[in-house]
């Protein structure tokens, strides 16, 4: 018990005894610790920073190359004009499909493509056999109704004649009048149910519905015909008169005139001139493409014109119209119309749409859609889109064929 008291003070003494190398400050740990983890840091950005700097450069150089390099020279002011050469499309007067209003199975058929019809004439034949044992039922039917109504009839004849010497009471006369009337109605319904299918029977020839040229067949002998739009039949066009529809500039609208006559020209007898009357317009402009939708109709009693081919239109404008000079290669042809690129903000396309006058195959001039302060990128990439991003090139000149 004596030397418990002297056990502590000692382990403190030799604590403090022990050498300085052994003795660690809790300052010194901690700063040795902030240390370490600078030098971490440190190492950190040094591999992070130039792989974020070789990540910019690369996505710059990125840029740079996916940005096509075009050339983009300001709008050559041209000669002004007074006539505008415009698309047109061509359609026939009339445009039909013929299809079935009865089920069954073809019989025959009479006329195939290119063939000339007047109308009522005779296509085809359908079989129903179906069709004709319904009719059968539903005469059959008709017969019985009215055989049901006339007993009824005879029957209610007889005690209205009756009632009036109180052979019979007067509600077995009512009776047998009101089934008179109801067997009179259903004659009524059979008779309509009779016609039905007459005229669905009446279906099974089919007929021209005008003048025209068969254009299309679709069927053959013993193929199953339904009723709707599944089966289209014959395709029939009326070619005496053709529709010749294109699209007349905003600026120009005013001077479409109903009656107004135009010359037609085709690409593939340029020699030859049609001539055109305006007989109506869609008296609306197209919001898209700021154009009003005009019909002429174009005479084609010797049938050398054919529907769906392309027809150039030329229009007298009412004053001369300042026009600019592009290559050819410029054009860019999209079922959005024609259209050129313009350079805007320096590095963007801008697609505008145009319309041309004179065309020589190297040049062409733009009537309608450019301005002298457009720069027209002269060989647009045919995958150029509205607002992508371009490399113009700079110092070039081109000339109007499109030559460098």
């Amino acid at each position: 018990m004596s030397n418990e008291p002297h056990s502590q003070p000692q382990q403190v003494q030799d604590h403090e005894s022990a050498p300085e190398h052994v003795r660690i400050s809790p300052r010194k740990g901690l700063l040795g610790a902030a240390v370490v983890l600078v030098v971490a840091v440190v190492l950190a950005i040094a591999g992070i920073v130039p792989r974020i700097s070789a990540r910019a450069a690369l996505k710059q150089h990125t840029d740079a190359t996916a940005a096509p390099t075009v050339i983009a020279l300001p709008a050559q002011p041209g000669t002004p004009v007074n006539t505008l050469v415009l698309p047109g499309n061509v359609t026939a007067y009339t445009d039909a499909p013929i299809y079935a209003r009865t089920s069954g199975y073809l019989m025959h058929w009479y006329y195939d493509i290119g063939a000339h019809v007047k109308k009522g004439a005779l296509l085809a034949e359908i079989a129903t056999p179906e069709l004709d044992q319904q009719l059968a039922q539903a005469e059959a039917d008709l017969g019985t109704a009215e055989a049901n109504a006339s007993n009824a009839k005879t029957q209610a004849e007889r005690y209205k004649g009756l009632v009036s010497t109180d052979a019979v009471s007067k509600q077995d006369t009512d009776t047998y009048v009101s089934q008179a009337a109801s067997t009179s109605a259903a004659v009524r319904s059979a008779q309509a149910n009779v016609q039905h299918y007459k005229e669905l029977q009446a279906f099974e020839k089919v007929y021209a519905p005008f003048d025209g040229v068969v254009t299309a067949r679709a069927v053959d002998i013993g193929q199953l015909i339904t009723v709707g739009g599944a089966n289209e039949l014959f395709h029939m066009q009326a070619l005496q008169t053709l529709r010749v529809y294109t699209n007349l500039p905003q600026t120009y609208a005013p001077a479409a005139k109903i009656g107004a006559k135009f010359d037609i020209t085709f690409p593939e007898s340029p020699t030859t001139t049609y001539q055109g009357t305006l007989v109506r317009t869609s008296q609306a402009i197209d919001p898209v493409s700021r154009t009003l939708l005009v019909e002429l109709d174009v005479p084609n009693s010797d049938g050398k014109l054919l529907p769906g081919s392309l027809a150039q239109v030329h229009f007298k404008t009412p004053s001369l119209t300042q026009s600019f000079v592009v290559p050819v290669s410029a054009l860019i042809f999209r079922r959005e119309g024609l259209q050129v690129a313009t350079l805007v903000d320096g590095n963007k396309a801008h697609l505008v749409h145009v319309v041309i006058g004179q065309d020589d195959g190297a040049s062409a001039q733009i009537v309608s859609g450019i301005s002298a302060s457009d720069k027209v990128i002269q060989d647009p990439p045919d995958s150029l889109i509205e607002g992508e991003q371009v490399s113009p090139e700079q110092s070039q000149s081109v000339a109007p064929g499109g030559g460098r």
